[in-house]
This record gives C-alpha cells, sequence and structure tokens, in this order.
C-alpha cells in the first residue's frame, strides 16, 4: 500500500513557534510513564488463544493513527503528515537477541495479525540487529519489555542523527487490586506535540483496550 503524506503549513499552524523553539535541542524529545489496565484486553486477547502483544500492539497502532499528531513527522525544515503510521518494532529471538522490524498497520485486526505474524517469522530467522531496510519515516518505534514493571524509561539516542518518531514501550504485566495493569511509555518530539497530546493517545488507548 503506497504511503501519501502532506505538507503542514507551518506558517499558519498555532505551535509554529513551539516548534521553533524546541526543535533548536539538544535533546527535543520529552516523555512520560502511565499505568494502563488491560483487564479486558487481556481476556479479550486469549479468546481462541490468541495473541496478547498482538492485541495490544494492534490497539497501540489504531491510537497513534487516529491522532494526526503522531502522524507528523520533520522532514529538513517541513513538517510532513503521513496517512498512515506502521509499527517497527524490536522483535525477540530465541538467542535473546533482538531485529527491528516493520509491521504494516491494517485497521482490520485479522489483516493486522497476519502481516504481523509473517513479520515475526521472517525477523525470528535472521541474524543481526538491521533485517530491512526502512526508506521512510512513517514509523512508530515500539519495544515491549516484559520481564520488568517499569516506573519510568529512557532510550538510547544519537544526538546527531535526525529523529522525530514517536517511541512507545510497554513492560510487564502485574495483578493490582485484581486487575492487570501494564506501563506504557511514550517519548515524542516536542516540537511537534505536547503533554495534550501525550494525554489524549493515553485516553484513547484505555478507551480502546476497554473495548
Amino acid at each position: 500500500m503506497k504511503i501519501m503524506y502532506k505538507k503542514l503549513d507551518i506558517n499558519n499552524w498555532s505551535r509554529k513557534e513551539h516548534f521553533e523553539f524546541f526543535s533548536k535541542f539538544e535533546e527535543p524529545f520529552f516523555g512520560m510513564t502511565v499505568n494502563v489496565d488491560v483487564t479486558k484486553a487481556y481476556a479479550a486477547s486469549k479468546t481462541n488463544n490468541g495473541s496478547f502483544f498482538l492485541y495490544y500492539v494492534h490497539k497501540i497502532a489504531a491510537v497513534v493513527n487516529s491522532i494526526e499528531e503522531f502522524r507528523y513527522r520533520i522532514k529538513n525544515d517541513d513538517i510532513i503528515v503521513y496517512d498512515r503510521v506502521d509499527i517497527s518494532a524490536t522483535l525477540t529471538r530465541e538467542d535473546n537477541t533482538f531485529g527491528f522490524s516493520l509491521i504494516e498497520y491494517k485497521e482490520g485486526f485479522t489483516e493486522f495479525t497476519e502481516g504481523a505474524k509473517a513479520e515475526m517469522e521472517r525477523v525470528r530467522n535472521t541474524t543481526g540487529l538491521f533485517t530491512r531496510s526502512f526508506d521512510i519515516d512513517n514509523l512508530i518505534h515500539f519495544s515491549a519489555v516484559p520481564w520488568v514493571h517499569f516506573t519510568s524509561l529512557s532510550h538510547a539516542r544519537s544526538y546527531t542523527f535526525p529523529d522525530s518518531c514517536p517511541k512507545i514501550s510497554v513492560g510487564k504485566v502485574i495483578e493490582e487490586n485484581g486487575c492487570k495493569i501494564m506501563p506504557v511509555s511514550v517519548h515524542v518530539h516536542h516540537g511537534l506535540m505536547d503533554g495534550y497530546h501525550v494525554g489524549l493517545f493515553f485516553d484513547l488507548l484505555q478507551q480502546k483496550l476497554n473495548e
């Protein structure tokens, strides 16, 4: 499926000054970690022995695609708005190494799952970190850390490498007061969005996890 995008009219954008200010920072990303309730999502995912991982990744991808600011990317001095954002997830192999993947977002869960399973199998049968090329940055950098119920998280970053892709990570699910709780960390470029947009992400994600 061809990826389409348009240029944002920065001069008539209400956040023009915010963009110009934060884009000058050596580290323009900010992040936060929130516990989400995955009780209903976990139960729903296990219907017919389904994958909880694929279930919540699809929900996250749906939310990301529904919020325009999460589809903004910086290209030279412009901001482009992609019509679709896919998931570049770190996928773990049996030897505990991982490789970068590309899971295309599909609105339908069955179609999304088919593509994701094929990509997971491909990565598991490769070696090394970069198992494919990434020609465009209509991506969310995603990782799961199912061994740790973290309360905060940081990312390795090269400040000289131009990057405006959001980074989303999830941690270990624990039981708390009869509910299943999972930490979700979101890091985004402050030139492209603010705390309001991250808050909107978490609100919409919880709604989708409760469906």
